[in-house]
């Protein structure tokens, strides 16, 4: 049961804040954020302890630290003209044409956030989309909008796509094979689904300057290289790092680990400057973060997040059908909101507790997932990719608002939701009964 008076002034605190960052007219999120966490600690609703040592109740330093660490590479790796020389490889490969552009872009980055994980692959991607905005004159926020929500759904696939996954892995004893057996085959519906909602969503920002499209299919894409040795240099880390990723459950290292190393190894390998690596790090989205956890954290310990999640729990009493779809949606919708990392460390337990030693029914372990990582399209801080593309944007001169961003989110989740549904309804209950 939460205590009702540290409760109140948590949930107080939580939805002053989420006003001003859904808002922006007042703040940044970024001050919202780091503001909330203030009063969080200042009223001692959480402490030092909770919000810097807890697993459950803290700052997630592995995503802040994987996010520094990758946004370090990528950093030095911008030195290099990779990214100018990926733009131009893509158009061509489209033939400037803005929707197979689109479609390009979401396939390559719903593999690429299964393999690897979804935050990383935003980090990577995002600035060659900017630079091909830049150069066919396309609207970016589409392009940009249209990858997150690929990498949400890309990441849901495997154990590693995104680290909700993680916790729920490491809670069930879930391997990787088990998501990739269970999650793939409707994720590969879902991009495709997401495909055709952005030829409708951003059906606007399809729009051909053929000077432009002959202008750039004309260059000459290795030509924008611009250092070939820090190149080789900065790919050979990377492909050590994305390796050791894949690798990290034998391996033992955690992927904020493994970042911090290949940026560490990088910077030392390299002659850029220390200034240099460290000119592309989003601070205030790192401080965002870190400000959104430890208010997040203030709900848990207030047992705000612990009474939701039980309330969810005894909506669907020993129908198994009934609580699997309550789970999916009620997964989707909280984490459109908390962020669903926070939100997944607080479900299962609930879940594990439900399923019992044997591990069975092991649906409502998919359907936590699903309902999690796809939710996380919903709102700007829904997911962790949300919040990194977002402050790409903002430092390249794009803002992406919260309601911009939620105004086709919630389509984008809504429909994965459903579709979701669909799928488990049918695989777990009617094929396998």
């Amino acid at each position: 049961m939460p205590h009702l008076l540290p409760a109140i002034a948590a949930c107080t605190i939580f939805l002053g804040a989420y006003v001003f960052i859904a808002t922006e007219k007042w703040v940044t999120r970024t001050a919202a954020a780091l503001g909330g966490a203030a009063l969080v600690l200042a009223l001692g609703i959480s402490d030092a302890e909770a919000a810097f040592y807890s697993e459950e109740t803290g700052v997630d330093w592995n995503v802040v630290f994987l996010l520094l660490g990758m946004m370090i590479i990528v950093s030095v790796m911008r030195e290099t003209g990779i990214f100018e020389f990926l733009a131009i490889w893509a158009a061509k490969r489209a033939r400037g044409r803005p929707f197979p552009l689109m479609v390009l872009l979401i396939l390559i980055t719903a593999v690429a956030s299964a393999l690897l994980d979804n935050v990383t692959t935003v980090l990577l991607i995002a600035p060659v989309t900017i630079l091909l905005c830049e150069r066919l004159d396309l609207p970016v926020t589409p392009y940009l909008l249209a990858e997150v929500f690929a990498s949400n759904i890309g990441g849901t696939a495997t154990l590693v796509g995104d680290p909700p996954n993680i916790i729920i892995a490491s809670r069930a004893g879930l391997s990787f094979n088990d998501f990739l057996v269970h999650l793939a085959p409707v994720v590969v519906v879902l991009v495709a689904v997401l495909v055709g909602l952005c030829r409708w969503l951003f059906a606007d920002a399809f729009r051909v300057d053929e000077e432009r499209v002959a202008e750039i299919l004309a260059l000459n894409e290795r030509e924008a290289i611009q250092d070939h040795r820090l190149l080789w240099q900065s790919l050979a880390v990377l492909a050590v790092v994305l390796a050791a990723f894949v690798l990290s459950p034998v391996l033992g290292y955690e992927p904020s680990v493994v970042a911090l190393l290949g940026a560490g190894l990088l910077v030392a390998l390299t002659r850029v400057t220390t200034e240099t690596a460290l000119q592309d790090v989003e601070w205030a989205t790192l401080a965002f973060f870190m400000g959104l956890f430890v208010m997040v954290g203030g709900l848990v310990e207030a047992g705000v997040l612990g009474a939701l999640a039980g309330g969810i729990a005894g909506f669907a009493g020993s129908d198994p059908l009934a609580f699997t779809g309550v789970l999916l949606w009620g997964s989707g919708l909280l984490s459109g909101i908390v962020d669903n990392i926070p939100y997944v460390a607080s479900m299962s337990p609930v879940v594990a507790e439900i399923v019992g030693p044997d591990g069975e029914p092991q649906v409502l372990w998919w359907a936590l997932a699903l309902g999690a990582d796809l939710g996380g399209n919903a709102t700007l801080v829904g997911a962790s990719a949300n919040v990194v593309v977002a402050g790409i944007a903002a430092r390249n001169g794009t803002a992406i608002g919260f309601w911009q961003f939620t105004r086709y989110g919630l389509v984008v989740a809504g429909t994965t939701l459903a579709v979701s549904s669909v799928y488990v309804w049918l695989r777990y209950f009617v094929v396998a009964a």
